[in-house]
């Protein structure tokens, strides 16, 4: 019965990103576009990679990490006042992230592939981490919030425990937790009078 919470995982990953793109229309969330674009990318490389290993629902939480970041990336175009200034740190970041990728294709291991999707994923991160701790005001957490139960879902659904079912999911887990940190440490820091 728990591993149905995926789906419902899926459902609020699908709102979540909804919101953020309507706080955008507000003007306030301005997503990097180098994130959101690699964030789509790494995510559903690591869910072919995992399907091709025999990994079944458990990977919907992957596959929606990646579908939900290309619906705020393509918004993000539309949008023209949640635009985002990028930096040459933000490309720099963006081809260490295609690079992963281009390596991933020249192993075609599905393991491999998952390790270099979390690498390409992770540097994709690095710009919405500098500008979240900078600019907390900046960023919509719940697209966050959401990834991260979503994340955790995977594991109720897991049949295989293998790498290729767990690592996406666990590496997920992790990055939405330091994304959130970076949205409210101040507010964190306030609270506990640090």
């Amino acid at each position: 019965m728990l591993e149905y919470l995926v789906f419902v995982t899926a459902l609020a990953s699908f709102l979540a990103a909804l919101s953020y793109i309507r706080s955008m229309l507000k003007g306030h969330a301005k997503p990097n576009r180098v994130s959101w674009l690699m964030w789509s990318i790494a995510p559903l490389i690591a869910t072919a990679a995992a399907v091709s290993n025999g990994v079944g629902w458990a990977v919907l939480p992957v596959f929606m990490s990646g579908f939900s970041p290309l619906m705020i990336f393509t918004a993000s175009f539309l949008v023209k006042k949640a635009e985002w200034k990028l930096s040459t740190f933000d490309y720099a970041c963006g081809l260490f992230s295609v690079l992963a990728l281009v390596f991933w294709a020249a192993t075609r291991d599905p393991n491999v592939a998952i390790l270099f999707a979390i690498a390409s994923d992770g540097s994709a991160a690095v710009p919405t981490l500098s500008k979240a701790w900078k600019h907390p005001e900046s960023e919509n957490s719940l697209p966050f919030a959401v990834g991260l139960v979503s994340a955790l879902s995977s594991f109720l659904a897991a049949t295989l425990w293998s790498f290729s079912e767990y690592a996406f999911p666990a590496y997920l887990a992790v990055v939405n937790c330091v994304i959130l940190y970076s949205i409210y440490h101040t507010k964190l820091r306030a609270r506990l009078g640090i």
